[in-house]
């Protein structure tokens, strides 16, 4: 039997977040995406819902440890690791605390929300009773690129919507005023 070390493993599972995260791009949510992995094996997987469900706490790697509790009929999940995307806001952080997860392993970081590093340190905070491990970087251009992609096109679209808007207000042609 091959042995697979933790860095493929770790590129494996990244790589199916990723596909995750592909899935809300095509529902124009941010494209972040997450997976639940327990013993070698993916039990839960999700991405962005905040837009469709209307929900401030469709993220998904939240979503996807709701998913995986559920699967496994318990709230505490220990023994498994939050492969996401993007760094864990401090909701989502905290929800690993509550949920008592062995490890997070993220893509991108997020310097304006990240709290597993770039803000807080939520997963090394001693004052909490439970402390968990962090992988960061794992295919990082890989999920930058992805949501910086998702993002510049989308302002692109705003821009054009915008413009369109004023020609509208103007009776002109967007081209025109695009000039």
């Amino acid at each position: 039997m091959e042995l697979i070390s933790s860095d493929t493993q770790d590129i494996e599972f990244m790589r199916l977040a990723i596909a995750e995260a592909r899935k809300a791009e095509l529902l124009d949510e941010v494209p972040i995406g997450a997976v639940v992995v327990r013993d070698g094996e993916v039990i839960a997987a999700a991405y962005n819902r905040r837009e469709t469900d209307a929900d401030p706490a469709g993220h998904a790697e939240f979503l996807a440890m709701k998913q995986a509790s559920n699967n496994l009929g318990v709230w505490r999940l220990s023994g498994c690791t939050v492969y996401v995307t993007l760094e864990p806001c401090i909701m989502c952080a905290g929800l690993m605390h509550q949920a008592r997860i062995d490890r997070c392993v993220f893509g991108a970081f997020d310097p304006k929300a990240g709290a597993l590093g770039s803000l807080y340190q939520v997963n090394a905070d001693e004052r909490l009773n439970h402390v968990f491990e962090v992988t960061p970087g794992v295919c990082e251009e890989d999920c930058a690129s992805l949501l910086q992609t998702f993002f510049r096109e989308k302002r692109k679209r705003n821009k054009a919507r915008k413009v369109a808007a004023r020609a509208e207000e103007a009776n002109e042609p967007a081209a025109a005023i695009n000039e």
